[in-house]
């Protein structure tokens, strides 16, 4: 794994670019859905984000995205260059970051006939799927799976494709264009082992061609160790910030979750 080096300024950016939350509450309703959540997330580098349901991390998603009202202070440090704020959906002092989003898997009718070229340029191009597809807009597409090893998927039927297949053409989706930040909702949702480990290959490489920073949310502890650079345990307040074994070990987690794991440890 990557070692992320700090500057001087009090656990500050400077010598990577970095993505930082400082004291991140958002209410809904009148209800506190997070409370104080402070953490930075640097370019390279793999962060997981777990968390009972309900501990808010859908919310911390759209924070970042925009989507959400908040208190506290959302920045973004490219390398280089100034910190950019970004204020409830307002950027002060730059340009905001390109943020690609992939959500949870959504579901398709196994027989619709939408193939993911047709989706693909109806997201891109918002090209109707009705009509035929001009070659420019199937070379794009073409070039976008190829980011995630999937060209071989271009012409098949959206709703044919395995959990693990569905998730490559999201991905390229969301990398288009390249992005500073990547968020995944849950991306080992509905994947079969191989592919699993496949799509957690392809995030490694991804992370480390383009220097892209990630965050993705999941419920599988298990494999946390094979990518994970850092683990944030979350419910409402951020209860422990370590490496996959610190957490997964961490009386936080058990008390979370009811389970031993990380070195020595095990399902209670």
């Amino acid at each position: 794994m990557r070692k992320i080096k700090h500057g001087r300024l009090g656990g500050g950016c400077s010598d990577a670019c970095c993505l930082k939350l400082e004291g991140l509450s958002v209410q809904l309703q009148g209800d506190s859905i997070l409370e104080d959540v402070s953490f930075h997330l640097h370019c390279g580098e793999i962060v997981a984000l777990i968390g009972p349901n309900g501990a808010g991390k859908s919310s911390l998603f759209r924070s970042i995205l925009g989507q959400m009202p908040y208190k506290g202070t959302i920045t973004f440090s490219p390398a280089g260059g100034p910190a950019i704020r970004l204020a409830d959906g307002e950027i002060i002092g730059g340009s905001r970051p390109l943020v690609g989003y992939v959500p949870q898997s959504p579901s398709f009718d196994r027989g619709d006939p939408v193939s993911v070229l047709d989706f693909f340029t109806a997201a891109t191009a918002r090209w109707p799927v009705w009509l035929p597809v001009p070659e420019k807009y199937r070379t794009r597409a073409e070039q976008s799976l190829a980011r995630v090893h999937g060209e071989d998927l271009l012409d098949r039927p959206m709703g044919a494709l395995s959990g693990g297949q569905l998730q490559r053409v999201l991905l390229a989706l969301a990398l288009e264009p390249v992005p500073h930040i990547l968020i995944l909702d849950e991306p080992l949702s509905g994947v079969d082992i191989e592919g699993e480990h496949q799509l957690l290959e392809m995030l490694d490489e991804l992370r480390s061609r383009y220097d892209l920073s990630i965050l993705l949310s999941t419920h599988d502890f298990a494999t946390l160790g094979q990518f994970a650079d850092k683990v944030l345990l979350l419910n409402r307040r951020l209860l422990k910030t370590g490496t996959p074994d610190q957490v997964l070990s961490s009386p936080e987690f058990y008390e979370t979750f009811h389970l031993r794991m990380g070195k020595g440890g095990g399902e209670a």
